[in-house]
């Protein structure tokens, strides 16, 4: 027992077990991270674009506001002429349903008379009535100058032009132009609306018509329009002469033209043109 004793006694008397006490550790504010950081990079930047698009959108409506302005001021501003035009073309259509009543309806163009002249027109096209020409009035002083030519039965002229006819009368007229040789001669400086259409035949060949200006100023005749045609007809047309042969060519355009300045009409192919006052015209009028 004794022995017992001591030895347990010898057992407790190693060494004692190590015991580590650690202390604890002090709170701290953890740092943000990158994706934090980056998401508030992307909130600012959205804004930036937010505002910029929204201040580019005001620029653009005060923009069009702008040029809403000036284009209301122009039309505005446009209005007495555009006047004058719509009274012109009322004139125009009213010489066009006349000639509607006398030739077949690819016969219609543009004319320009001065007021007055067109009220003698009492003809209709179920009676066939021949309308009686009205007294002229003489040319005011403030009237625009103007012309209608009708074409010839003549041949073609040299050099291809269009030959014109040289008698006036209510269908054809030359206010303040000239025309010699077949060359409308313009007296004022100013714009004008310069046109002309022919009838040619649909031969399979190619048709060229051009409107010409010859001036002092330059050396060689100027083109001031031009169109190619080429179409050939069916069989079937052919054989039963119809008038789906014929085709026509009609050019207008505004120019600026100058006292002397020449306007005549030209064609590449003399045999092929359809003569005739009511299938070949050409014509000129300020604007």
């Amino acid at each position: 027992m004794a022995q017992g004793a001591v030895s347990f006694a010898g057992g407790l008397a190693g060494p004692y077990p190590q015991v580590f006490v650690v202390d604890s550790q002090a709170s701290y504010s953890p740092e943000p991270s990158s994706r934090r950081r980056w998401r508030g990079v992307r909130g600012r930047a959205l804004h930036y674009l937010v505002a910029l698009a929204v201040i580019g959108m005001l620029m653009e409506a005060g923009c069009i506001m702008h040029l809403y302005n000036r284009t209301r001021d122009l039309i505005n501003a446009a209005q007495p002429s555009a006047q004058q035009v719509v009274s012109k073309m009322l004139v125009v259509q009213r010489l066009c349903l006349y000639f509607q009543s006398l030739k077949h309806t690819e016969s219609k163009t543009h004319y320009l008379l001065q007021g007055g002249t067109a009220q003698g027109f009492t003809g209709s096209e179920e009676t066939n009535e021949i309308p009686v020409e009205p007294v002229r009035k003489p040319l005011p002083s403030k009237q625009k100058h103007s012309a209608h030519l009708r074409g010839s039965n003549s041949p073609v002229l040299a050099d291809n032009v269009v030959p014109w006819l040289e008698d006036k009368s209510l269908l054809m007229f030359t206010h303040g132009m000239v025309l010699n040789d077949s060359r409308l001669v313009v007296r004022k400086e100013g714009y004008y609306y310069v046109y002309s259409k022919v009838h040619f035949v649909e031969d399979c060949s190619l048709f060229k018509h051009q409107v010409m200006m010859k001036t002092d100023s330059y050396g060689n005749p100027i083109v001031l329009m031009k169109a190619n045609r080429y179409h050939c007809p069916t069989h079937k047309s052919k054989q039963q002469n119809s008038p789906q042969n014929i085709g026509n060519s009609y050019l207008g355009g505004v120019f600026h033209l100058s006292p002397g300045a020449k306007l005549y009409v030209t064609i590449d192919s003399p045999t092929l043109l359809k003569p005739g006052a009511d299938d070949n015209f050409m014509g000129a009028f300020m604007i």
